[in-house]
């Protein structure tokens, strides 16, 4: 072990006390026996295949919690006959960081190689992160990373270039069953020096709970283990309600400023856009338990309204403001009645971003063309003077015709940027249009335009 860095040297086995948590005891010593991560891992993959081959360059790990980062930077230290140096993003600074390349240098020095592994790699600071980046290049270590939070917005981006980011998915639940069933039979490494009986129906309750996390799921299964009384046979018998007891409220992994606010909140949207009231409320249900702040939810409704229901249903906006100033008067726990009220009726609505395209393509012109002038009958005919300049001549007042419109020209060129849909309460809005814009085109056919 290499004092500081908890580090082994070339495949050394690093040796745990008999009371370290199970998921500790049990981590993968092959890339054999490390469970999931087939997209990156399975036969064939690149990752494996650069493994293999020994051909890893310096790599970031990003995913979840208990998805075994850690577990496969050392798989990969030990295949690969490297030393393996372990810091924390938490703690380190840039003093072990100089410290772990001069041990990489000496050990250069002698023939051998250095597998750095940086965990929480994006708690380092700006100029810890610079630290590393000569070292990296002149491959004096092979780097890697390992964070919960998107590299490419939580790393410099000088590191993340030099490094190839692969995304570990939360393991499923037939993974983490796999795990605790082989935990069960290690007699070496994890219980199977008990005489455990694991119900099937306890092992994927504790797999379904856990979300994908390793260490959650193993520790827990150690505490059922370590606590469930031997039965009238001599045996433990971990059952569904000793596996319950085991592993407490679901803990939700919810970054309120990272990957799972925007990929949650994207989720939610994109289920209200696509008329799914169900899944809308699973979202809703999500960000609630996780403790997300009340007002980017109804603000993101308050949008939605306007931008994706828009006025296939002129009603949504109102409900959704009205959702809003409810939420800030009632506060949780009812709030989130509101709040299901209207994600319903929002998912449910008639759909239309007729409004918001047309804006976009109003600002294209303008942004990608020649301003236009404001014809001389629309302008301000309202102050001494303006009759001279011919300001407001030929203006005709809207009121003044039958039915409240009269043929008249309110840009200088025949543009058209709004296109009504036939969703909803905005068909009506497109038959009024359509007898407008018929006399319009008549009446400039006519020269009066």
């Amino acid at each position: 072990m290499d004092d500081l860095f908890g580090s082994a040297t070339m495949g050394e086995e690093v040796s745990l006390p008999a009371d370290a948590p199970l998921a500790a005891r049990m981590r993968p010593r092959t890339l054999e026996e490390y469970v999931g991560q087939s997209h990156i891992l399975g036969e064939g993959k690149l990752l494996r295949r650069a493994i293999e081959a020994d051909r890893l360059s310096s790599v970031i790990f990003y995913g979840p919690p208990g998805t075994g980062k850690t577990s496969l930077a050392r798989v990969i230290a030990r295949r690969t006959k490297s030393r393996f140096i372990e810091l924390s993003g938490v703690e380190g600074s840039v003093a072990d960081i100089r410290k772990a390349v001069g041990m990489a240098t000496i050990e250069a020095r002698n023939g051998g190689r250095t597998l750095l592994f940086i965990d929480e790699i994006h708690r380092f600071n700006k100029a810890q992160q610079d630290a590393l980046l000569p070292d990296v290049e002149r491959g004096t270590v092979r780097l890697i990373g390992a964070t919960t939070q998107n590299p490419f917005f939580s790393i410099n981006s000088p590191l993340v270039s030099r490094s190839q980011v692969f995304q570990l998915q939360s393991l499923t639940v037939e993974d983490l069953v796999v795990l605790q069933h082989r935990a069960v039979a290690d007699p070496e490494r994890g219980l199977g020096t008990l005489p455990i009986d694991l119900e099937e129906a306890a092992a994927r309750h504790l797999a379904t709970v856990s979300d994908g996390d390793a260490r959650k799921c193993l520790n827990a299964l150690e505490i059922a283990a370590r606590t469930t009384p031997f039965g009238p046979e001599g045996r433990i018998c971990i059952t569904l309600e000793a596996a319950s007891e085991s592993i407490q409220k679901k803990a939700i992994v919810y970054d309120g400023t990272g990957d799972d606010h925007y990929d949650t909140a994207s989720a939610f949207i994109k289920s209200l856009r696509g008329s799914d009231p169900d899944a809308a409320l699973y979202w809703l249900a999500k960000m609630l338990h996780a403790g997300e702040e009340l007002r980017f939810i109804t603000r993101r409704l308050v949008i939605f309204a306007s931008e994706d229901v828009g006025l296939a249903d002129p009603l949504a906006l109102p409900l959704a403001i009205s959702a809003q100033q409810a939420v800030e008067f009632v506060g949780l726990p009812e709030a989130r009645i509101t709040l299901a009220h209207a994600v319903v009726y929002l998912a449910t609505a008639p759909k239309s971003n007729s409004a918001y395209a047309a804006l976009g393509k109003a600002e294209k012109d303008l942004a990608q063309g020649r301003t236009l002038e404001v014809p001389a009958h629309l302008r301000d005919s309202h102050y001494k003077g303006a009759k001279s300049l011919g300001h407001g001549e030929g203006y005709k007042y809207a009121h003044n015709y039958e039915g409240g419109y009269v043929p008249q020209a309110y840009l200088p060129e025949g543009r058209t940027y709004y296109e009504p849909t036939r969703q909803g309460a905005e068909a009506r809005i497109a038959d009024r249009l359509e007898i407008w814009r018929q006399q319009f085109n008549d009446s400039r056919s006519q020269g009066n335009g």
